[in-house]
């Protein structure tokens, strides 16, 4: 099994080294790089498997590196950096993080982030028997080419956010928490302290509304998310009332 390549940019060497040092025991290949130039003429000599970013680098920032690589590349990309706000979490999720940790944090923290995301693409590469459509108001997701399509328009949507979007299709009409999408989409067995899932939802129903789709994802306060299918609902309960 090849080893995954994780390429780490910060302006911190010392942070650079020590998730380096994590990240080679725990059996990854990894460079590190002190600039956003660097690491954006690297990537585009040799493309990772991952990237973990910091906001704050000199010459090119790490929010202007996420842009530049979601033009080309839908390859998971961590944020970590000392910018904690909601604001800034929000901004790095919007263009196309994965996840995002405010430093000071655990390098074991990220590795398990790390290696949950890569579970997660690897059980979406896993084969499909049969050639599958998901269906759901006007958005359609080809499970073999990992394409969605809404009323003929394709949406890019990243790894994780096409996990979390296709887990709530699979559980519609059921309110789906913020644990459980931890668990089954991150795969984080335990309570992390993240706002991933509130922040990948944004992301997803802005690239929803952007194609004007009808699809809705729903907020439970205080617990989790669900999406509603209408058409299930209307004949659900007409039926409910024509054998009453």
């Amino acid at each position: 099994m090849d080893k995954k390549l994780i390429y780490i940019a910060d302006d911190e060497i010392n942070i650079c080294n020590i998730i380096k040092s994590f990240l080679i025991k725990d059996g990854f290949d990894v460079e590190t790089f002190n600039d956003g130039h660097s690491i954006l003429e690297a990537f585009n000599k040799k493309q990772a498997d991952m990237l973990v970013l910091d906001i704050m680098m000199p010459e090119i920032d790490g929010y202007a590196i996420c842009s530049l690589i979601r033009l080309k590349s839908n390859i998971p990309i961590i944020f970590v950096s000392a910018k904690d706000t909601e604001s800034d979490k929000i901004a790095g999720l919007k263009l196309g993080g994965d996840d995002y940790l405010t430093k000071p944090f655990s390098p074991l923290e990220l590795i398990a982030r790390i290696n949950s995301i890569f579970r997660r693409i690897k059980l979406d590469k896993a084969p499909i028997n049969s050639n599958q459509i998901v269906k759901i108001s006007d958005v359609l997701i080809n499970l073999n080419t990992k394409q969605v399509t809404i009323s003929g328009k394709i949406i890019n949507l990243t790894v994780m956010e096409l996990s979390l979007l296709y887990y709530l299709i699979n559980n519609k009409n059921r309110a789906v928490s913020r644990s459980e999408l931890l668990d089954k989409v991150w795969g984080f067995e335990n309570k992390v302290e993240t706002r991933a899932t509130d922040d990948m939802i944004k992301r997803i129903r802005k690239k929803l509304s952007d194609v004007g789709s009808e699809l809705k994802i729903d907020t439970i306060w205080g617990f989790g998310f669900t999406i509603k299918n209408e058409e299930w609902y209307y004949e659900k309960k007409y039926n409910k009332m024509e054998n009453f």
